[in-house]
């Protein structure tokens, strides 16, 4: 079978485990610290390590003071670890439509759905890409409203010259098992907000002030303050020794999923039946590669027959405005209810091949050869 995910690891992170597990102090620690220090060189700012994507983007909006009553835009097509993130403090997500090209934030969408309530804007960077960014800060700007990225799919993108993280508000990351970069689970929050990320320090630890620092040196705080609510969410030194590694391979993961992806742009472009999006893979390293099949009649019977063929793919992902928890509002978003049902997820990772990749590409073509 054909993965349509899959970490890739080598003998490198196995041994850097089995490091921290002879040294015994497996907890938050110096190797957390480490890996904070690598993170912020590599985005050009400093970086908070957490658990996971999730935390990172809950606790990047309890930073801002997002609470009961306020609101925050985000679009609808996303994994529901965003909405979830915002409903968890109290707030209320609003779902925004997508642009039907990009598969990102609907600019226009956006602009009907601020509100005297909003307080912030989520962008989801999906599948790498990143859509009109410099649109929603201007907007954002404008109105007075904080913006936090959910860049989960996006470590390692460019946006006109510049690393998805290096610039902007808030921008928060995953390293779970499939991501650009994995840690095993793990997460982080960069900014140049000093204020932002020394409470996120603090709210990782169950709300313990300035623990972190006592952590780092391999100690314990055992007398100390709590001044508001915190979450027991920091990284372990284990996962950090995985995300080490991991980013020192980071040129051959990255450069390995541009190929694959340019792989499958170069089977679909003239074939009037699929659409992809269009990337410039030489800026946007991609963490899925979906296409858009027009006029799709039955996703699940091609799912299966794609899996006969040892084909394993995906749906990234249903409307999270159509889910129970969130479809008190009925909200219309025309292209998100329409692309929703149209869209695959095909294989991309790593340990995949070109010949791989043509022969998933070969297969689905067949298939939908209508």
């Amino acid at each position: 079978m054909i993965r349509l995910s899959k970490c890739n690891l080598t003998n490198q992170e196995k041994k850097a485990v089995i490091n921290i597990m002879n040294a015994q102090y497996l907890g938050m620690g110096q190797e957390v610290m480490a890996f904070e220090k690598k993170l912020s060189n590599f985005f050009g700012r400093e970086t908070v390590c957490v658990v996971n994507g999730t935390f990172a983007l809950m606790l990047a909006l309890d930073a801002i003071n997002i609470r009961k009553e306020d609101e925050v835009i985000v679009p609808s097509i996303t994994y529901i670890s965003s909405f979830q993130s915002i409903s968890a403090l109290g707030a209320t997500p609003i779902p925004c439509d997508i642009d039907p090209f990009t598969m990102t934030m609907d600019i226009n969408d956006l602009k009907r759905k601020i509100s005297k309530k909003t307080k912030a804007i989520m962008p989801v960077h999906y599948a790498g890409g990143v859509g009109n960014l410099e649109e929603i800060y201007k907007i954002a700007k404008n109105k007075n409203l904080r913006v936090i990225e959910d860049a989960a799919h996006a470590f390692g993108t460019k946006y006109k010259g510049k690393l998805i993280g290096n610039f902007g508000d808030i921008a928060c990351f995953s390293f779970d098992g499939i991501k650009n970069i994995t840690s095993g689970e793990g997460g982080c929050v960069v900014s140049n907000d000093k204020k932002i990320l020394t409470k996120i320090k603090n709210t990782r630890l169950l709300g313990v002030h300035k623990d972190t620092e006592k952590r780092f040196a391999n100690k314990r705080s055992f007398k100390f303050d709590v001044k508001y609510q915190g979450w027991r969410c920091h990284m372990s030194n284990i996962m950090a020794a995985i995300g080490i590694v991991q980013l020192s391979r980071f040129n051959f993961l990255s450069k390995k999923r541009q190929l694959l992806a340019k792989r499958y742009d170069s089977y679909f472009r003239n074939n009037k039946n699929i659409y992809f999006i269009e990337h410039d893979y030489d800026n946007v390293v991609p963490h899925i590669y979906v296409i858009r099949i027009y006029n799709l009649k039955n996703r699940e019977l091609l799912i299966k027959n794609l899996k006969k063929k040892g084909i394993e793919t995906g749906i990234h992902y249903q409307p999270n405005h159509k889910l129970s928890l969130y479809s008190g509002n009925k909200y219309y978003l025309p292209n998100t209810e329409k692309i929703s049902k149209e869209i695959l997820t095909l294989p991309l990772h790593p340990s995949l091949t070109l010949k791989n990749i043509d022969y998933i590409a070969q297969s689905l073509k067949k298939l939908i050869n209508f």
